[in-house]
């Protein structure tokens, strides 16, 4: 009977250590995928604040260019505002599900990989 006890005991051990290993596992993969998520997120950043800078640099300079043509600066200012809330409008209303989609996929596939 004390051997069948330690045979049990032994078990019990094993499944502790077993679940342990396990759940310590989980977290290394969980904190892999956040570490890979980020790592993939952070030169994205850097990309969209440079593209971003180019165009708030390229519509400044486009209404100057328009304003001296219209002979009032506000004016190009106006027509690059324009613009680009009639490209805001554009993009909400026929292209909103699809960006939506493609930036959702992006980031559930660098979860899974």
């Amino acid at each position: 009977m004390d051997e069948k006890a330690k045979l049990l005991e032994s078990l019990l051990e094993s499944a502790k250590e077993y679940s342990k290993t396990s759940l310590e596992l989980i977290k290394l993969k969980i904190i892999d995928k956040i570490a890979d998520s980020l790592s993939s997120a952070i030169p994205l950043s850097v990309v969209i604040v440079l593209f971003a800078s180019f165009l708030l640099f390229l519509s400044v300079g486009l209404a100057f260019w328009l304003g001296d043509l219209t002979g009032r600066i506000f004016y190009g200012f106006f027509f690059v505002a324009g613009f680009y809330i009639l490209l805001a409008v554009i993009l909400h209303f026929f292209l909103h599900k699809r960006i939506k989609g493609v930036i959702g996929d992006y980031f559930v596939r660098q979860l899974l990989k």
